[in-house]
């Protein structure tokens, strides 16, 4: 068997490459052939990578930058010359680009489509890409998303449910650094720590997790890593508020400090509004780490799935921060209910969400559309 990951960017930045890349590499590690083909970012130059001796990856020069789109013809080239080489090729959607290619490769052999989530802000974008992505969707012989829910709820699916089934993202445990870990609680001593990791975005909801520090005891700190255009406004709020003492931006969080943030915490905190979250990598990072997650449930995306309620953490109303400080409160302020949903947390990680669960899950899926 020999497989094609197909989409988005390289270096890998988002969710949707960081999972093409875990499966081209753990596939690989359990014995199958697996490349990835993907466009360059951030000007990455154009190469072939060699992960292993089982897996390859192609990035392909961008020529244009469109509506959060890379438009690199090579791909194109590139898909038609070697497609034939694949039993499967594995798309990764939203990628109008990776349809294109596909769709122009003459390709006739399997293909399982991911869909990690709608297009939801590109409506110029969805307009033009729709007739394109109907025929990913009639063309796709399994589709897959991330949760039984995202699947399930999108519009876009409705009419092709008997081929729709989920695969949830698996990743590495995280691997903190304890002197990192020491540093950080040296610098909130006494203090009950809440993480959160993201983009300083609209669809994050940041602006609720800042407003529910006023309704958290005074030994109760949020730590909100990560940078974008709210900052400013996330900033102003947090002065106006007088939460200058119980909410913290720390900005840009390397990936080598982060996992030491997640161990340092008490409790990971999604507060996520939109859709556009459909899984939010993040939570199982936590999970890996054992700590229980207050999670903002989205509807119609997967994140209260992801984190199920009363098991690996507790649920919240969106756009509510006197909730989300209620459920914050409840699992800091209860030390048997914290070891349940902490023990909670780590078991439902290692049980869905590892990177080899993902591959071996990933797997069955293929070999059965390789059957039909």
């Amino acid at each position: 068997m020999k497989i094609l990951q197909l989409g988005k960017f390289y270096p890998i930045r988002g969710g949707v490459e960081k999972v093409m890349y875990d499966l081209t590499l753990g596939l690989s590690e359990a014995g199958i052939d697996c490349d990835m083909l993907c466009a360059s970012t951030e000007d990455h130059p154009s190469e072939i990578l060699t992960l292993n001796a089982r897996a390859h990856v192609f990035i392909m020069p961008t020529s244009i930058n469109l509506a959060a789109t890379k438009i690199a013809p090579a791909m194109v080239k590139k898909l038609r010359k070697i497609a034939k080489d694949y039993d499967v090729i594995h798309v990764h959607h939203p990628d109008p680009m990776a349809c294109l290619a596909l769709f122009l490769s003459g390709y006739r052999g399997k293909v399982v489509l991911h869909w990690h989530s709608d297009i939801l802000k590109q409506k110029t974008l969805l307009k033009a890409y729709k007739p394109l992505q109907n025929w990913l969707i009639k063309r796709a012989d399994k589709i897959v998303g991330t949760t039984p829910t995202y699947v399930k709820e999108s519009p876009f699916l409705a009419k092709v449910q008997h081929k729709v089934d989920y695969l949830p993202i698996g990743v590495e445990p995280l691997e903190p650094n304890p002197e990192i870990v020491f540093r950080i609680r040296q610098e909130y001593p006494h203090k009950k720590v809440i993480f959160s990791l993201g983009r300083l975005v609209n669809y994050k909801g940041y602006e609720y997790l800042v407003k529910a520090a006023q309704y958290l005891p005074n030994d109760y700190v949020i730590l909100i890593g990560g940078k974008g255009p709210l900052k400013e406004e996330l900033d102003a709020l947090i002065d106006n508020r007088g939460l200058r003492e119980k909410v913290q931006l720390l900005g840009y969080i390397s990936d080598e400090e982060a996992p030491s943030y997640f161990q340092a915490a008490d409790l990971f905190c999604l507060s996520s509004i939109l859709k556009t979250e459909a899984f939010a990598i993040v939570q199982i990072e936590a999970m890996s780490c054992g700590k229980p997650i207050v999670t903002a449930d989205i509807p119609g995306s997967g994140v209260g799935w992801v984190n199920e309620d009363g098991v690996s953490g507790l649920l919240a109303p969106i756009e509510n921060e006197r909730v989300l400080a209620e459920k914050i409160t409840q699992i800091l302020g209860n030390d048997q209910l914290y070891e349940q949903l902490s023990q909670g947390a780590r078991t439902r990680f290692e049980t869905l969400f590892t990177r080899k669960q993902m591959a071996k899950a990933c797997l069955a899926i293929y070999h059965l559309v390789l059957q039909n």
